[in-house]
Parts: C-alpha cells; sequence; structure tokens
C-alpha cells in the first residue's frame, strides 16, 4: 500500500467522520439526501476508489451514530432511520433517562457495527460465486425488488401503478436528450436523475412556496423552544459493553444478524419490526424502551453496512435499499463508475477490508467518544446554529451543478421535474427504493413494453 495512499484514507475518514456528526444531528436529514449528493461528487471528482469507500464508509457510521442524539434530547429524529426511536426515547425521557438513552443508543450503534462487518464480509463471500447470475438478471431482480417495496409501501397500489410511467418519464428524458444532441447516444444520464430523486422531498416544498394559496395555508410559528435534558459528563473512555446490559448485548447482537441477512429489504421497515419484536419481552416501561432502542440502533447499523458492503464485495449492482440510495454512486457515477466497471470489480478482498477498517474504526473512535461524553453540548451547538434549511440548501445546490455537469442547462430542468415527481410521490407514500429500483431497470422495462 502507498503510504501517500494511506494518509489519503485516513484525512477522508477524518473528514467524512467529522461532518456528518455534525450533520446526523441536524433535524430532518434524510440519509440519502445528504450522503449520497457528496458521495458523487468525491467520486467524479476522481479521488481514487478506496478513498472513495473510506470516505463513504466514515460517513455512514457517523451519521447512524450521532442521528439518535436530537431523539433522546429533544424528541426531534436526526435522520429518517431514528424516527422508529422517538417513541422509546420520549418513554425514558418521562422518567428522567436521556442520559441513559443516549448512552443506550449509541452503544447499541457499536454493538452493530462489530457483528455486522465480519457477517456480511462472510455473506459476501458466500454469494461471489453466484456474483454472475446476480450480473445476468439484475434488471429482473431489481424490477421483482421494486414490486416487492411497493407492496410494502404505504400507498401500495399506487406504488405499483407508477411504475411503468415512472420509467417512461426517465427514458423519455433520456430520448429527448438524444434527439436534441444534448448528450451522445452513448452516454445514459443517470447521476443527476438519481440526486433528482434524492432531494424530491426539497423540490416539491420550494415549489409549493411559488403557489401564493399554498403559502397561506402553510403554517408559521415564532422560534422553537427546545429543552434538553441535562446529562452528566461521561468520565474516562465510555465501553458498550458496560453500559448494555447482558440481555440488550445478546439480543442487539441477534437483531445485527437479523438486518444482516435482511439487507434486500426496507432498512427502515426492518429497524421497526424486528425492534419492536425484540423488545416486546420486556413489561417495564423503562427496560422495554432500553431494550427497543438499542436493538434498533444495532438494527440501523447493520442494515447500512451489510446493505452497501454485501452488493459491492459480492455483486458489483446495488441490490439492496441502501446500495440504491446512499451508496448508488459506489455503483454506478457515470463516467467514473459504471454498471460495468465500479468499486467492485477495481478493488481487491484486502483493499475492502483495509477501507473498513479505517474508514468504520476512525468514525467509531472519534464520534462514539464524542457523543457519549458531548451530547448535549453538540446539540446545543448544531440546534443553535445550523439550520436544517442551510444544510438542504447546500445539498440542492450541489445537486443542481452537478445535473448541469452531466447533461447542462437542459438537465436542469429535467432533474426539477424527476424531483418534483418523485417528492410527490413519496409524500404520497411511494417509498424512494421502489423509485431507485425502477431508475435502474428503466431502460430494460421500457424495451419489454416496446416490444
Amino acid at each position: 500500500m502507498d503510504p501517500s495512499l494511506l494518509i489519503q484514507m485516513i484525512i477522508a475518514a477524518i473528514i467524512g467522520t467529522i461532518l456528518y456528526t455534525i450533520i446526523g444531528i441536524v433535524p430532518g436529514t434524510d440519509e440519502t439526501a445528504v450522503i449520497a449528493p457528496v458521495t458523487m461528487a468525491v467520486v467524479l471528482a476522481g479521488v481514487s476508489p478506496i478513498v472513495v469507500l473510506t470516505f463513504y464508509l466514515s460517513a455512514i457510521i457517523a451519521h447512524k451514530l450521532s442521528d439518535s442524539v436530537p431523539v433522546a434530547v429533544a424528541g426531534i429524529p436526526g435522520g429518517v432511520m431514528a424516527t422508529p426511536m422517538v417513541e422509546h426515547a420520549m418513554v425514558l425521557k418521562k422518567y428522567g433517562q436521556s442520559e441513559t438513552s443516549i448512552r443506550k443508543m449509541i452503544s447499541g450503534s457499536v454493538i452493530g457495527t462489530f457483528v455486522s462487518v465480519p457477517i456480511s464480509l462472510l455473506l459476501a463471500g458466500a454469494l461471489t460465486p453466484f456474483a454472475d447470475w446476480f450480473s445476468n438478471y439484475a434488471n429482473q431482480i431489481l424490477f421483482t425488488g421494486a414490486i416487492i417495496l411497493a407492496i410494502l409501501s404505504k400507498n401500495r397500489w399506487l406504488a405499483l401503478l407508477i411504475i411503468v410511467p415512472f420509467a417512461l418519464l426517465i427514458q423519455g428524458l433520456r430520448q429527448l436528450y438524444w434527439a436534441l444532441d444534448v448528450v451522445p447516444e452513448n452516454k445514459t444520464v443517470f447521476t443527476s436523475f438519481f440526486l433528482g430523486i434524492t432531494i424530491g422531498p426539497v423540490i416539491v416544498t420550494l415549489i409549493e412556496l411559488l403557489n401564493k394559496d399554498k403559502r397561506k395555508q402553510m403554517v408559521r410559528t415564532n422560534k422553537k423552544n427546545i429543552k434538553l435534558s441535562k446529562t452528566n459528563q461521561q468520565k474516562g473512555l465510555p465501553n458498550p459493553f458496560k453500559i448494555l446490559t447482558v440481555k440488550e448485548v445478546v439480543m442487539s447482537s441477534i437483531s445485527s444478524v437479523i438486518g444482516c441477512i435482511t439487507f434486500l429489504f426496507s432498512a427502515v421497515g426492518i429497524t421497526t419490526l424486528v425492534g419492536e419484536l425484540m423488545s416486546k419481552s420486556e413489561k417495564d416501561p423503562v427496560k422495554r424502551s432500553s431494550l427497543a432502542i438499542a436493538n434498533m440502533e444495532s438494527l440501523a447499523n447493520s442494515t447500512y453496512i451489510a446493505g452497501t458492503l454485501i452488493p459491492l464485495v459480492a455483486l458489483g449492482i446495488p441490490l439492496s435499499s441502501v446500495a440504491l440510495g446512499p451508496g448508488q454512486a459506489l455503483f454506478n457515477a457515470p463516467p467514473v463508475f459504471t454498471k460495468e466497471h465500479n468499486i467492485h470489480h477495481i478493488l481487491s478482498l484486502s483493499d475492502f477490508v483495509l477501507a473498513v477498517v479505517i474508514g468504520i474504526g476512525i468514525s467509531l473512535m472519534i464520534t462514539y467518544v464524542l457523543i457519549v461524553k458531548y451530547a448535549n453540548e453538540i446539540c446545543t451547538f448544531v440546534f443553535k446554529w445550523i439550520p436544517h434549511e442551510a444544510i438542504l440548501g447546500l445539498f440542492l445546490g450541489l445537486v443542481i451543478l452537478l445535473a448541469f455537469i452531466d447533461a447542462g442547462w437542459l438537465n436542469i430542468a429535467g432533474v426539477l421535474l424527476v424531483g418534483l415527481v418523485s417528492g410527490t410521490l413519496h409524500r404520497w407514500g411511494v417509498n424512494f427504493g421502489v423509485q431507485f429500483m425502477i431508475l435502474y431497470c428503466a431502460p430494460w422495462l421500457v424495451s419489454v413494453i416496446a416490444g
């Protein structure tokens, strides 16, 4: 290993950790919307693939560790994945145990990481012999996945109905660009459409502001007063195996294994379902909530790690909701990465292990210690000085820039159209995973329909 490349990996891990420790605490920052555009920009900037992977892994771990903090101290989820924990965190807060809540959640994340990394690599090894089969039938698998996720969506009939029209929208825009010579026929616009989907809800909200009637209906409030529960500062290095009870460690470990095995399915859905099932045995409300949040955090981390590593190491195609969301740039970011030439094809198993050790290791060491020791101080700083709107505005600007780079001025309008449709569908209960899978298999699906 080139020493300069090793230094770059360490720097990338530190940057990813610090950046997403802060972003994870900002309320309402969807994981896909804040991680995917930055990862895509890092890839398109020509950074070495192993450095990109290190950055991404540090980012997802830092975000998953920190997004539970505002849940515990204020009842406000950071990322979407922290939403299932709000109810249980509020139970602990009611009993004056916000400090316990923070430490249990963060420790659950650490357990999930420790368990899911080796399990994910083992599962990846078991699936590697079938990589060619998965590659040959990738479109059919993704189409089937879109149908399954549609059935599991809040509005299943709409989700099923929209599969073909949404594919037609994607391919229609591509055909328009080719016909007008906006892009050459050998280039398929993918990156900017993917980012348009990730930022869709923000685009819908901003466009609604241009509607006078909608503006009048919007609720206006003064500055929000958020009460933060006072916590005692942890002395010395925190140990997750001392913070969690034996039962919580065992149940969190089992949950992590389940999260790895079910990597193909919705991360939020699995986290909610398994987390609730694992905690039902406890009758005492405090013990039940403690067990639930430890389990859910462990599950959240394991689904993210497995959902990235298994498809990336074994298959080279994004066959999970995580790989299709935050991790998409690792698989398909033309012209740097394509379906036939991405990180799966470039890195060896030893490269993957090194990126995991550095990216996840540095993120755990920094974020875990910081959050357990200084959760209240960090939360106060973020809530007071980093507006949610500023973060989302930054990512929207990045998406528009990448849309222009991808296919010029006309593509900005195309991305806004994709985002408007996607954001509206998401509001109506159509899972983002459904939309990402349609985006990926759209050329095949439209060609089959056209005969």
